[in-house]
């Protein structure tokens, strides 16, 4: 594909998605399992254009690598679970592997860390006993380069390792890899690494048989009836994914170790699923992504070590349509494999802003009341000016049929027409201003930065000034009551 097309198609809209900010980081994971792979200058040119400072590699593909040389990315490569069993068993193995896949590339790519296999002990788990070998010959390759410093060694793994993760306070891992995850954390701890943990609040919520709120699982806030404590140390938790990361810190605590580092490297939400996977919609995956990026920017942790950030790697950029398994497998990704944006990510006011800081949109408030937003949809589509044909059934902006989605697309195409004599952007306090491009695939909003400006070849969508505005008096507008479609928390 044509990297003008990826960067018409989403540089405005994932913008501002990924930041460092004060220490605190979201970063992407990028799969290879995808048809027509785009080519590796194209990848990260999407990584730069949106600002994301960090990524996660399978593998150690030189294509890649090459790629983001001089980008500043900081880059995590991988060791395949294929690889971890010769390593493991032979130090020049690994050695031969650093020279090739990391000494090559540095200083020029900013290789950070080093990820050994992807859940080891619960994928192959008759590799477990050369998995720790295995990231001491990775480490001592990498203190005869003098690298040991800037690049660190661990092994991400899924939270099944810890049987019961709730309550936090009592959680431990499974004693079955006692021994190796011993000795892991001791490695960690010796070479001031951190603990790589897969964690999906979606899984976490699906098997749960009820017992917890989706609202918690997306980081919605809870009544006060629903509050999620953990009895022993009372710390309350007001979403899963800070609970899934305190049970590791729980578990590494009851091995006696003192405080290591958690960094999620995998956590997401499916935005599609089969027929027995209602849970995996487009709106929950936006909910999740977008609340996660608020959650972890928010330079917090969980409540037993609320100083150390949940840094976290999204899972995953691009849709990997070639993995087996139910429908959900294949629809994880915040782009489908031709590049166009699944959903729209919008973003809180105290977020720093991205984009064209000439160019404001108008966009519904993210706590606004659903009826005070019906009333002022309503009132938009109502105006002469005003063209809401594309949030109509069928059209390009239907998707997501939610009340914020409609309104901001009718707020912001009243604004950008009526400002200039009067408009504003309020809608009886239900509407803000901000800068962050709400655009996504072939949804346009009024005021989008031109695409010439970003890309090689023509126009690829419909600009809103291709619409045709409804009839004089003519009121055609009738929403369908998104809450009719989706699935409603369940009491506990």
């Amino acid at each position: 594909m044509m990297l003008g097309k990826w960067l018409a198609i989403e540089l405005l809209l994932l913008v501002g998605m990924f930041y460092n900010v004060l220490g605190a980081f979201v970063g992407v994971n990028i799969g290879t399992d995808v048809s027509n792979l785009p080519e590796a200058s194209s990848l990260v040119a999407i990584l730069k254009a949106n600002q994301i400072t960090h990524v996660r590699l399978y593998d150690a593909d030189g294509h890649m690598l090459n790629a983001l040389s001089n980008t500043g990315i900081e880059v995590v490569v991988g060791v395949t679970n294929e690889e971890v069993l010769g390593i493991g068993q032979s130090p020049s193995t690994a050695a031969t592997w650093i020279n090739k896949n990391v000494v090559a590339y540095v200083p020029s790519t900013n290789i950070t860390a080093i990820a050994v296999g992807s859940e080891v002990l619960t994928s192959i788990p008759h590799a477990a006993p050369v998995l720790v070998p295995a990231m001491n010959n990775l480490h001592k390759a990498l203190v005869a380069s003098n690298l040991n410093f800037q690049i660190k060694v661990s092994a991400p793994q899924s939270l099944d390792i810890i049987p019961r993760p709730f309550p936090p306070s009592t959680a431990t891992f499974n004693s079955t890899w006692n021994s190796t995850i011993y000795q892991m954390l001791q490695f960690l701890k010796n070479t001031n690494s951190y603990f790589m943990l897969n964690a999906y609040p979606y899984y976490g919520y699906t098997t749960g048989d009820g017992i917890f709120p989706i609202d918690y699982a997306l980081f919605r806030p809870l009544p006060s009836v629903k509050q999620i404590v953990d009895p022993n140390t009372l710390f309350h938790y007001e979403s899963m994914l800070d609970a899934m990361v305190d049970a590791a810190y729980y578990s590494v605590e009851a091995l006696n170790f003192t405080v290591i580092p958690i960094v999620v490297t995998e956590t997401g939400w499916p935005w599609l699923g089969g027929a027995n996977e209602p849970d995996a919609t487009v709106e929950n995956a936006k909910t999740f992504n977008g609340n996660l990026i608020r959650r972890v920017l928010n330079n917090s942790g969980p409540p037993s070590q609320p100083d150390i950030p949940i840094n976290s790697y999204i899972y995953e950029l691009l849709n990997e349509d070639k993995r087996p398994g139910p429908v959900s497998e294949r629809n994880w990704g915040v782009l489908l494999n031709n590049g166009t944006a699944v959903y729209p990510l919008t973003w809180s006011t105290s977020l720093q802003a991205s984009g064209n800081s000439s160019t404001v949109f108008c966009v519904a408030k993210e706590d606004a009341d659903s009826d005070d937003l019906a009333k002022g949809l309503n009132w938009a589509c109502g105006q002469v000016q005003v063209n809401c044909t594309p949030i109509q059934e069928g059209n390009q902006c239907y998707s997501p049929n939610t009340y914020q989605n409609h309104a901001s697309y009718a707020f912001n195409d009243y604004y950008q027409k009526m400002h200039s004599s009067g408009g504003t952007c309020d809608f009886s306090g239900t509407a803000t201003i901000t800068n962050v491009d709400p655009s996504y695939g072939s949804c346009i909003f009024a005021g989008r930065v031109p695409i010439q400006a970003l890309m090689e070849e023509p126009p690829l969508l419909p600009r809103p000034s291709d619409l045709r505005a409804y009839p004089a008096g003519v009121r055609p507008w009738k929403f369908r009551d998104p809450g009719s479609s989706s699935r409603q928390c369940s009491s506990y």
